[in-house]
């Protein structure tokens, strides 16, 4: 728990390499390594390049907008934000339990995410690096080249995503920015037919999640010199964890253990998440780190997600994927796997756990029920937490008397994820980098600690009125004539000489 090699002390006697964009990821975002003239790793950082912002654009907005509007943060996970949002509005509603027919259609649409987000991370983006291996051919590591030497595996990882999406569908209107969840409950429940229409296919996607799981779990055992090493660090977990310590990923408290497992805090109410989390701003990233603030901002961060949530419940409750997490905590010999590949085999776990969930409610005759809202006393401040595909995902707002967003908060899942991402980076670069003659497939290496965590980059980048920031006027030949800085809570300063600073997010 250090953040060595994140500062290089003199980088201007270094050489600048950079992984830009990071591929097979959602959003934009790169690494940069500074190397002396033997090749040798002074500094590496992940660096998010996009700027999304949206903690500013909802302020000034009706709240019942905001479900809708926060969707827009990313294609790939709407859903959790939809449901996140949409579980603060309930508090700012009085809406202190939702019916029945309510809560298991939001739970429908927000497993059918988690289903089709992890089939997509999983077949589409990574699955040609386990497959082939992390150095091989780079015509050959992509989903073409699964789908040509892999067929089935490529055909049942779409058609895995593809009932997840169907899923998102009939319960949100649409698969892709949809608008079925809305403060204290949801606008619609699911016909007989929509029911029946999902029921048929169920059970050979059970058969695939539970291949799948098996598939990557053969993969980790081939090689577990790799497996168990590739980028490793130790660090703490956070998950929320829901009735009597289960997996749940729409409700629950919080819980976080530190790297050898033993409990740091537990049963945690989210509406008190402030009391727990800080975040710290860096002038080379517009991603915030957050940490735990009993321990502090160098020890004190933590990984969550897939990793986190598998090894921070006490167990599952669905019988195929419950007998994984057993498979799994028995290969890690009943303490902490801190091994980042393994994020793919909880991530397949949790996709069967998914998959297993969905059926039990599509056989839950409370899904076609007629009582949808309820409402309660009104509130003025509102925290919505679920456990997003990427992780622990935080939503808090704050609504004067005329039912205008004065204040939002987010804290993304990537952005939990921000600290551990650049270790296992770090880790990398001196394992395979240190003294070597760059690669492309050397490179890849990288890439593969950053898919492991499956980051969403699109999505956290918030740090509006704290981020860096650097604008430099540059004349007809290319020389800057003039630049303009402003560090993380700095006043901005104006200079009239060339920069050095390459690293700095780009205006």
């Amino acid at each position: 728990m250090t953040y060595q090699l994140e500062t290089a002390q003199h980088p201007e006697k270094l050489r600048r390499v950079a992984i830009d964009p990071v591929s097979r990821v959602e959003g934009h975002g790169k690494v940069t390594l500074l190397l002396d003239d033997q090749n040798k790793v002074h500094q590496v950082r992940l660096h998010i390049v996009e700027f999304r912002g949206f903690e500013k654009f909802i302020q000034g907005r009706p709240y019942w907008e905001v479900p809708v509007m926060v969707q827009r943060l990313c294609g790939i996970c709407p859903v959790s934000h939809h449901i996140a949002a949409s579980k603060a509005m309930d508090v700012i509603v009085g809406a202190k339990r939702l019916t029945p027919t309510a809560e298991k259609i939001r739970r429908l649409m927000h497993y059918g995410q988690m289903m089709q987000s992890h089939a997509l991370h999983f077949f589409h983006l990574c699955s040609p690096d386990l497959l082939f291996g992390f150095d091989s051919d780079l015509t050959r590591r992509n989903i073409v080249g699964v789908a040509q030497e892999h067929p089935e595996i490529a055909r049942q990882g779409v058609l895995l995503r593809k009932f997840g999406q169907e899923v998102i569908r009939v319960t949100a209107g649409k698969r892709i920015h949809g608008t079925g969840s809305v403060p204290g409950g949801v606008n619609k429940s699911l016909t007989v037919a929509e029911r029946d229409g999902l029921l048929k296919d169920i059970y050979p996607i059970i058969g695939w999640a539970r291949d799948a799981v098996h598939l990557i779990q053969k993969v980790h055992m081939q090689d577990p010199g790799l497996y168990n090493s590739f980028g490793i660090f130790r660090s703490n977990f956070m998950s929320l964890v829901g009735h009597d310590g289960d997996l749940d990923f729409y409700h629950g408290t919080l819980r976080t253990r530190d790297d050898n497992g033993a409990i740091l805090f537990d049963g945690v109410d989210y509406q008190e998440y402030g009391k727990y989390i800080e975040e710290e701003v860096k002038p080379w990233s517009y991603m915030k780190f957050p940490y735990l603030r009993a321990i502090g901002k160098e020890h004190g961060w933590y990984k969550v997600g897939p990793l986190s949530r598998v090894q921070n419940c006490d167990q599952i409750p669905t019988p195929f994927a419950e007998h994984e997490r057993k498979e799994f905590v028995d290969y890690a010999g009943g303490t902490p796997m801190h091994a980042p590949l393994a994020y793919h085999w909880t991530r397949m776990i949790e996709m069967l756990h998914a998959v297993e969930v969905i059926k039990e409610l599509l056989h839950d005759d409370d899904i076609l029920g007629s009582e949808l809202m309820v409402q309660g006393e009104r509130q003025t401040d509102g925290v919505g937490v679920i456990e997003a595909p990427r992780g622990t995902l935080f939503h808090h707002y704050r609504v004067d008397e005329n039912d205008i967003v004065t204040m939002a908060n987010l804290i993304v899942s990537t952005t939990n994820n921000n600290q551990a991402m650049n270790e296992a980076v770090r880790h990398v670069a001196r394992r395979y980098l240190h003294g070597r003659e760059v690669t492309e497939g050397l490179l890849n290496h990288i890439e593969v600690a950053i898919r492991a965590f499956d980051p969403c980059l699109s999505c956290a980048t918030h740090a509006l009125g704290k981020m860096p920031l650097q604008v430099e006027l540059v004349d007809a030949d290319g020389s800057v004539v003039h630049s303009l800085s402003r560090g993380a809570d700095q006043p901005t300063s104006v200079r009239a000489e060339p920069v050095e600073a390459q690293d700095a997010p780009p205006a």
